[in-house]
C-alpha cells in the first residue's frame, strides 16, 4: 500500500465550506473564536512585514496561510501545557497567550520578546532546525517522572523531518513514551527546497512508521480538522499514550522570510489561486455562510478591536530602548567563562574605535 493510501488527508470541511465528518457537532460560538485568532494572527502577520519594509524590525519570517494550522493546534493545549514553536510559529504562541508586545520585541531584536506571560510553558522560538524536538520530548518525559499530566506540543517545518534531531527526538519519546504531540506544518518547501528534493518518503506521517508513534494527515487548512485531531493526539498523550506524529499539509504564501526571494524556486501564481481555493479564513466564512450564521459587521467589529489592540502592543515595544549588542554575551553560559569575556572585550575595544 502506498504512503499516500496508508496516510489519506483528513478533512473535516471542504474548500467550499461544506462539513464532511457527520459526527462533528457545529457551534457557532466557537467558529466564530476560530475566526477571530485565524484573523488576529494574520493581521499581526501584515503589521510585522510592513513594519519591516519601514525598518522598524529586522528580517522577518511570514506565517501567511498557515494560520488554521497553527491557531488549530495551539486551541487545543490547556492552561500548564507546554509549547516548542521555531521562529515561524506566533500564530501558535499568540494564540496560546503570548504577550502581542513581547512578540514586537522578539523581532526588536529584545531579550524580552522570548519571555512568555507568567504560567504560560511557552518556549523561545526556536532557529536551529529541529533542536527544540529533543526538548519538547524531554520536557514531556519529565513531566512523565514527576507524574503529572502535563503535555508538550512541538512545531516544526518538513525541511526539519532531514535533521538528526528529528529522528532522535521521535525515537526518544518512543522509547520513554513521552507526553507529546509533533505537529508538523508541510507547506512544500524547506526555504528553497521542494519536498520532492529533499527526501524520497511520499509522507511526513509515514516517518513515525519506525518509531511505531501513530501518525496522521491532515488538511492543516482546515481548522476544524486541526483542532479536534490535535485535541485527540493531546488527550491520548495525556492519558499515558503516549507520542502522535501529525503531519499538516498547507501553504505558505510569502518568502521564507523577508530576506528571500520565493519567485525564484516557487510559481508565486499558485499563491494566488490559493487564496481564493483553500486560503484557511476563506474556508470558515464559507462555513459560517452556509450555516446562516456568517455577520459582515462582526467581521468589521473584530478587525477594528483586533487593530486596536495591534496598535497598542507596538506603542507598548517602542517605547523600550535599542537592545544593547553587549547582551548577547550575558546568556551564553550560567557563569562567565573566559572565551565569552574575551570576545565581550574585543566588542567594546572595537565600539570604542568605531569599528561594527
Amino acid at each position: 500500500m502506498g504512503a499516500d493510501n496508508q496516510f489519506p488527508v483528513i478533512q473535516y470541511v471542504n474548500e467550499a465550506g461544506s462539513l464532511k465528518q457527520d459526527e462533528v457537532k457545529l457551534h457557532k460560538e466557537q467558529l466564530y473564536q476560530f475566526y477571530f485568532m485565524m484573523v488576529r494572527a494574520r493581521m499581526m502577520d501584515k503589521k510585522c512585514l510592513n513594519l519591516q519594509r519601514q525598518g522598524r524590525i529586522g528580517t522577518y519570517v511570514q506565517y501567511e496561510g498557515q494560520e488554521a494550522a497553527q491557531v488549530g493546534s495551539a486551541l487545543a493545549v490547556e492552561d500548564g501545557d507546554w509549547m516548542f514553536p521555531t521562529y515561524r510559529d506566533h500564530a501558535a504562541t499568540m494564540s496560546f497567550g503570548h504577550s502581542l508586545r513581547n512578540l514586537f520585541l522578539y523581532w526588536k531584536g529584545r531579550l524580552e520578546g522570548s519571555i512568555p506571560p507568567e504560567g504560560r510553558n511557552i518556549f523561545p522560538p526556536a532557529v536551529p532546525i529541529a533542536s527544540q524536538l529533543l526538548h519538547a520530548a524531554g520536557a514531556a518525559w519529565a513531566e512523565k517522572k514527576k507524574n503529572s499530566d502535563r503535555v508538550s506540543i512541538v512545531y516544526f517545518g518538513d525541511g526539519a523531518t532531514s535533521e538528526g534531531d528529528f529522528h532522535e527526538g521521535l525515537n526518544f519519546a518512543s522509547v520513554f513514551h513521552a507526553p507529546v504531540v509533533f505537529f508538523n506544518q508541510n507547506n512544500g518547501y524547506a526555504i528553497s527546497v521542494p519536498m520532492e528534493k529533499q527526501m524520497k518518503s511520499k509522507t511526513i506521517a509515514q516517518k513515525g512508521l519506525a518509531y511505531d508513534i501513530p501518525s496522521l494527515r491532515i488538511d492543516g487548512n482546515d481548522i476544524l480538522a486541526v483542532y479536534h485531531e490535535t485535541v485527540k493526539a493531546v488527550a491520548r498523550a495525556r492519558s499515558g499514550g503516549g507520542p502522535t506524529l501529525i503531519e499538516a499539509v498547507t501553504w505558505r504564501y510569502g518568502a521564507h522570510t523577508t530576506a528571500d526571494d520565493p519567485s525564484k524556486y516557487r510559481d508565486q501564481q499558485e499563491s494566488e489561486i490559493r487564496r481564493k481555493t483553500t486560503d484557511p479564513l476563506l474556508r470558515v466564512e464559507r462555513l459560517l455562510k452556509n450555516q446562516g450564521w456568517w455577520k459582515e459587521e462582526e467581521k468589521e467589529r473584530m478587525e477594528a478591536e483586533i487593530t486596536k489592540e495591534i496598535n497598542q502592543a507596538l506603542k507598548e515595544a517602542e517605547k523600550f530602548k535599542p537592545a544593547d549588542i553587549d547582551e548577547l554575551f550575558d546568556h551564553v553560559f550560567a557563569e562567565p567563562v573566559w572565551p565569552i569575556e574575551e570576545q565581550r572585550k574585543q566588542h567594546k575595544r572595537l565600539s570604542r574605535e568605531g569599528i561594527q
